[in-house]
């Protein structure tokens, strides 16, 4: 939604032309997006205290977090001890942040609905384990993604967040909440399908898009029209001007 409607904004609000690959890359957008939420395990559950803390400490979930913490303190080493800011590097970063903020984020959500169905799930340990986990983890999304955004532009950023996170999201919810457990292979399939698509379509939407830097008229210190600069543009010790005109060498000296 928020591709296609960056799209739609550029184009009626911002007088952006509108391209065949924004038209191909909206349609494969729209229709992996499709496939995503047709074939999506659907199994209304309520997920109570007890489920999370077994859902924590199974041993699935236990081989994905070693691995990820793993990952993450390598890519943290070379970001942070050999200055290694390469776009993948902190995006990658960010995407395993996510699949951490995606499993808090079901798990506070859903004892929070049972809490206020009478069902009290607020007085567990886990529950607020698990804040601390969503609020963390967002932080430090937003500090390596605020990184990324300050080194690389939006066209390029956009495309490998969208993919890094989806797959990052899905994988925590397939390991974490055995989501896909019990779905039939044809709708494993065409769940993936419309992954497929949908990080093609957002690709093209923004591939080759370049962005228009705004140009700010300004008088460049050494071309002033009509004028030509004899003086030094850095004052020195013994002056505060930055600089004179030939017409004012006079009165510029005397205040000096």
């Amino acid at each position: 939604i928020s591709i296609l409607g960056s799209a739609f904004i550029s184009v009626f609000f911002l007088k952006k032309t509108m391209r065949t690959a924004d038209i191909l890359g909206g349609t494969l957008t729209v229709t992996g997006t499709y496939l995503l939420v047709t074939f999506a395990p659907y199994v209304p559950q309520e997920l109570t205290a007890r489920q999370i803390q077994n859902y924590l400490v199974s041993w699935p979930f236990l081989v994905y977090s070693i691995l990820e913490i793993i990952i993450f303190c390598i890519l943290l080493y070379f970001y942070k001890r050999k200055a290694v800011k390469h776009i993948v590097v902190l995006l990658t970063m960010v995407a395993l942040l996510a699949s951490l903020t995606v499993i808090a984020v079901k798990a506070v959500s859903s004892m929070i609905t049972l809490s206020v169905k009478g069902k009290m799930q607020l007085t567990y340990s886990i529950f607020y384990i698990m804040v601390v986990l969503l609020a963390s983890s967002c932080a430090f999304q937003v500090k390596f993604l605020n990184q990324a955004m300050h080194l690389y532009e939006a066209t390029a950023i956009v495309p490998i967040n969208f993919m890094f996170f989806t797959t990052s999201a899905i994988l925590s919810g397939v390991i974490f909440y055995q989501e896909f457990q019990s779905a039939a292979l044809l709708s494993v399939f065409m769940f993936l399908f419309g992954c497929l698509l949908s990080f093609l379509g957002v690709f093209i939407i923004a591939r080759n898009k370049k962005e228009e830097h705004l140009q700010i008229p300004f008088i460049d210190c050494g071309h002033i029209p009509g004028h030509k600069l004899t003086g030094k543009i850095q004052p020195d010790s013994h002056s505060s001007c930055y600089g004179t005109l030939d017409k004012e060498d006079d009165l510029v000296k005397s205040q000096s």
